[in-house]
């Protein structure tokens, strides 16, 4: 795996001046495990009728997560917003159209990756979702990562690293320091969102994706 220049990133994205990977659904792979993409299918089945906690009451969309079956790498948000409430997709706006830079960047496209968030269904006005809601929602998370067996864990921003680290402490605490999900390797980094408002921080992002990279390198030589 070759990661891209970091600096071949967007303009209006303030990472560089080249293009982006073109919009729309992810290309369709043949390879990976055909036993967990049908057990996805199913879980995703399960999900879209799931009326456990409040966040089903109002949503238009369950964003289920999407990508490979069979991905080496799964990134991890906090929840849905309302272009991705509509569409269906996860990180479909501004900041989803980031994360697609940082993961072109690290040698991918979104067909090779997983992306999915902690909680399935909008919460109201974006705000962060609450304890109840992610534990409403941890058992489709936890089977995602089941299923996926992914050799790296990404956690984007604070809500998704402080469920898949059991901790509370500040992004800056956990950011660039490795931690563990059900015995895999998990890397909290800044949800691209809050990279967007704070710009200077995507140097720090860049220096978290490399570390993944590198682990990713090392579990393929194993």
């Amino acid at each position: 795996m070759r990661p891209r220049d970091l600096h071949r990133y967007l303009n209006d994205v303030g990472w560089a001046d080249s293009p982006v990977p073109p919009e729309g659904p992810p290309a369709v792979r043949n390879a990976g495990t055909q036993s967990a993409a049908g057990t996805l299918d199913v879980l995703r089945e399960s999900a879209e009728g799931c009326g456990l906690c409040r966040l089903s009451e109002k949503r238009r969309s369950v964003v289920f997560g999407e990508g490979h079956s069979d991905a080496p790498l799964m990134f991890v948000g906090e929840a849905p917003g309302a272009e991705e409430d509509r569409t269906g997709r996860p990180f479909v706006g501004q900041a989803g159209k980031l994360l697609d830079a940082m993961i072109f960047a690290m040698g991918f496209d979104r067909s090779g990756v997983y992306i999915a968030n902690v909680v399935k269904c909008r919460p109201p006005g974006n705000r962060d979702p609450e304890e109840d809601e992610m534990a409403a929602c941890a058992e489709f998370l936890d089977r995602q990562i089941e299923l996926i067996k992914p050799r790296v864990l990404v956690a984007l921003g604070k809500p998704a690293s402080h469920r898949l680290t059991g901790t509370a402490k500040a992004m800056g605490a956990l950011r660039g320091r490795w931690a563990s999900y059900r015995g895999i390797p998990l890397m909290p980094v800044f949800h691209p969102a809050y990279l967007l408002r704070q710009p200077k921080l995507k140097r720090e992002a860049w220096a978290d994706l490399k570390l993944v990279m590198e682990r990713l390198e090392s579990a393929s030589t194993d």
